[in-house]
């Protein structure tokens, strides 16, 4: 299996609540961020995929290639991905994705790794507002809420989109808050109404208290 750091990265984020994780590529003396997103149960998955991998340029986030992946292989035609990154086609093109294939194997972890860089946190965020159909210029949080109730009066947790962006934005406010999974974290456009974590947490304990 050429690509079985997948299946170990796969299993850390489903233990650590994770939907989308990172990492850096480089090929070809190009700087890569590649996102490693799992399947949403609703949503369709190509046979024998195991998630889906992103890669965005470094330099120009908008030029990227979403790409289905298993253990075994990068699940894309050669074409498509010989074309993103500049590989020169020739009679031997089958080893050349074979050799692509093991050199970018050495790059995938094999756990989350929280310390991203700013660049990474971006475009993860990008991702997490994309996948829940939210503006991704939200990313200022301003409060939290308590969740409306189901049909059954059990109440509906946030979303792993919410919680996913919130442990990538705001950290601190997510280690005090967090816990109740029945809270979503609230957020704006506009930099200007950005709360700090104290003024979220007192107006939160405030309302509590209503």
């Amino acid at each position: 299996m050429i690509l079985k750091n997948l299946q170990l990265l796969k299993k850390s984020m489903e233990e650590n609540g994770w939907c989308i994780d990172s990492f850096l590529f480089n090929y070809n003396k190009s700087n890569y961020i590649v996102l490693v997103k799992l399947y949403d149960p609703k949503e369709e998955r190509p046979q024998y995929a195991l998630l889906k991998l992103e890669f965005l340029k470094q330099d120009d986030i908008q030029n990227k290639l979403l790409v289905p992946a298993n253990s075994y292989r990068l699940m894309v035609e050669t074409k498509k991905l010989r074309e993103y990154f500049g590989i020169k086609y020739g009679e031997n093109i089958g080893e050349i994705m074979k050799q692509f294939s093991v050199y970018f194997s050495k790059y995938i972890p094999t756990k989350v790794i929280n310390n991203k860089n700013d660049i990474q946190k971006k475009v993860m965020c990008i991702s997490l507002n994309k996948d829940s159909s939210e503006n991704p210029n939200k990313i200022y949080c301003y409060k939290v809420k308590r969740n409306s109730k189901r049909a059954d009066g059990t109440l509906r947790e946030r979303s792993v989109y919410n919680d996913n962006k919130t442990r990538i934005l705001r950290p601190e406010l997510y280690e005090v808050l967090g816990i109740d999974k029945n809270l979503s974290f609230c957020y704006y456009e506009n930099p200007e109404d950005e709360k700090s974590d104290t003024e979220i947490i007192l107006n939160w304990t405030k309302r509590k208290n209503i």
